[in-house]
């Protein structure tokens, strides 16, 4: 990316900057010259002083009085015309700078056909729906604003069900299903968008079109939901302590969650807590935060300041979905990787008797088509069989993964042991980048998001769903977390997301 410092330098502005640092290197050379020459070059018609040292310490010149000034004036004569030549060469770089930078001001940008014409490149990337910031072209939601909208709403659910009950919030939790319907329906397209799907530049311009139109969908049907269950004054206080009901609540579910997740260290591999690691830290950094917000809405209300106040509360209110996040996906992971351990064994014997079945006599004329393959699955389950009788630490989900790939081409994986266990893979990395972008989501980019709607929609299969689907999802999701990772780190977005009051400032 280009930087704002440059954004706006004429492409040819490197050999203007040359041209001015000769016309200065010239103009300097020639100063030089007739500032030495004649200092080295004495006349026969002048004395040369011969300095010798006085009595007092000091010099005594023998050429007289008369002859020294003679030779100030003769000096002084000598400077005028290196001075001249300084001055011509400085007056043409600045001419030449003052050119060009009026051609800079007047010429349009390179590789455009006309003044204020965009390249057709950049204008499919301003489109609606294309790029990866909170408003998607011209102010327009897009997906990257609608879903962090959508985030923030079912967020703000669970804190209005628990004041008014499920019944009486049910009008907000169908706008909110609505709103995840119209978002789904507009990451199908962006994804056959990014697959090329249309080809032709219209169709490709009516599809985004019709993102951005979606878009705008979701974020009208959720603030059309949420309207009556904004919090208002007379409902500081009860809302203040459904907030602080929660908080405890966390606090206390703390501890057992980092015990769980040091026996977890303790008895699988370093890798298989990769996707948690940190996570109790964090949860415990939201609800510190959240401690602050909680004792400012407090603050302010008591000091009749409920917008204010309720701006604190929002803010804890999201801090405290955050941690119950963080320590949610810790003891999802927990009770996935005792799953997968358990399945591992029968895993292993599930694609044994796959394999039996295509270990057939090879037919006349020629070796079958799946020895190759069946080759590549018995290195795979044999390797997979001595990391579990090792000893040693493993990652039991990521061993369902390899025989699961290595087995996927020649099973069928309607039902049995094998599609379990592409079940329980896809899940989890489902569930792991979908944790990922609730509690980063102010940093994670389109690209990740696309594909983990992807891998959502294709799990969302179920039973439906082949051998095949939930591979592509657990790849997809994978993607996906490791793309909203690198958009974090990149971007230097706050850990955890920080949220963002209603006057603008970072919580």
């Amino acid at each position: 990316m280009t930087s704002p410092l440059f954004r706006g330098r004429p492409r040819r502005a490197g050999p203007h900057l040359a041209v001015r640092v000769a016309h200065a290197a010239l103009g300097g050379a020639a100063g030089f010259v007739w500032l030495v020459l004649p200092g080295m070059t004495p006349s026969a018609d002048v004395p040369v002083a011969i300095i010798t040292p006085s009595p007092a310490g000091g010099t005594v010149g023998t050429a007289a009085a008369t002859d020294a000034t003679d030779g100030d004036e003769t000096s002084g004569a000598d400077l005028v015309l290196p001075v001249a030549v300084v001055g011509a060469a400085g007056a043409l770089a600045g001419y030449g700078y003052v050119r060009r930078r009026r051609r800079a001001r007047s010429r349009t940008a390179p590789g455009a056909g006309r003044p204020g014409a965009p390249r057709a490149a950049d204008a499919e990337a301003a489109a609606p729906g294309h790029g990866g910031g909170g408003g998607d072209g011209d102010g327009v939601p897009g997906l990257v604003d609608a879903e962090n909208r959508l985030l923030a709403a079912r967020e703000e659910l669970v804190f209005a069900e628990a004041r008014g009950g499920p019944e009486a919030v049910a009008p907000w939790t169908r706008a909110v299903r609505d709103a995840e319907a119209e978002l789904a329906s507009a990451y199908a397209m962006r994804q056959r968008y990014d697959e090329g799907v249309p080809a032709d530049a219209a169709e490709r311009r009516h599809v985004l079109a019709g993102i951005a139109g979606r878009c705008q969908e979701v974020v009208r049907t959720l603030d059309a939901g949420s309207a009556p269950w904004s919090v208002q004054a007379a409902g500081l206080l009860g809302a203040l302590e459904v907030a602080e009901a929660r908080f405890r609540e966390l606090t206390a579910r703390t501890p057992a969650v980092e015990a769980t997740f040091s026996a977890l260290h303790a008895r699988y591999a370093p890798a298989a807590l990769d996707a948690v690691t940190g996570y109790p830290e964090l949860a415990k950094d939201r609800l510190v935060l959240a401690t602050t917000e909680l004792n400012g809405a407090r603050q302010a209300s008591d000091l009749g300041r409920p917008t204010e106040a309720t701006g604190h509360l929002q803010a804890a209110e999201g801090a405290i979905a955050r941690a119950g996040v963080f320590l949610a996906e810790t003891d999802r992971l927990a009770r996935d990787l005792t799953e997968a351990a358990r399945l591992v064994p029968a895993a292993l014997t599930g694609a044994e008797a796959e394999l039996a079945a295509h270990r057939a006599p090879a037919p006349p004329g020629g070796a079958p088509h799946t020895a190759p393959l069946l080759l590549h699955a018995d290195a795979v389950l044999a390797a997979v069989r001595a990391e579990v009788t090792s000893g040693r630490p493993y990652d039991p989900l990521e061993l369902l993964r390899r025989v699961v790939r290595a087995t996927e081409p020649l099973s069928a994986g309607e039902s049995g042991v094998l599609a379990a266990a592409a079940h329980l893979a896809a899940a989890d990395s489902v569930a792991a980048a979908e944790a990922f972008l609730a509690t980063h989501r102010e940093g994670v980019r389109l690209t990740a998001r696309t594909r983990l709607a992807e891998a959502r929609r294709l799990f969302a299969r179920g039973n439906a769903a082949t051998q095949a689907d939930r591979v592509r999802a657990d790849d997809l999701a994978r993607e996906a977390r490791a793309s909203a990772e690198q958009d974090v780190r990149l971007r230097g977005h706050q850990s955890a997301g920080a949220q963002q009051r209603p006057n603008g400032q970072m919580a």
